[in-house]
């Protein structure tokens, strides 16, 4: 028979092993108020595995952002649209005003100067 401990330190490293570092991290805080509130087991997983999805999407988009090197603070709303006038702000903004250009993975790129202190 094994004890908690053996069975806590066997949870850690098949956490590691398995890569999920948020579940990892979490699991003891998130178990003990399961034991304390009485949650069913799949409304614990399920809690876990939400934080492991949403730890994993930040880290993509925080990647995802080193990888473009793009410049801090340069935003869609600091653009000058006035140095680019046959570019329509109108136009951008309604194709950023919905996220389906995200979703088919359409990229959106100006060029330009942001401000009148670049």
């Amino acid at each position: 028979m094994t004890s908690p401990r053996t069975d806590t330190a066997r949870l850690t490293l098949a956490l590691s092993e398995l890569r999920l570092p948020a579940i990892k991290a979490l699991w003891p805080r998130f178990a003990e108020q399961a034991d304390k509130e009485g949650w069913p087991t799949a409304r614990l997983l399920g809690t876990l595995v939400e934080h492991e999805l949403a730890e994993r999407h930040r880290r993509r988009i925080e990647r995802h952002l080193a990888q473009a090197r793009l410049l801090p603070g340069k935003t869609l709303e600091a653009f000058d649209f006035t140095a680019v006038p046959m570019l329509s702000k109108a136009h951008v903004s309604a194709i950023t005003a919905g996220d389906s250009w995200i979703t088919k993975g359409s990229n959106i790129l100006l060029f330009g100067p942001t401000d009148p202190a670049s």
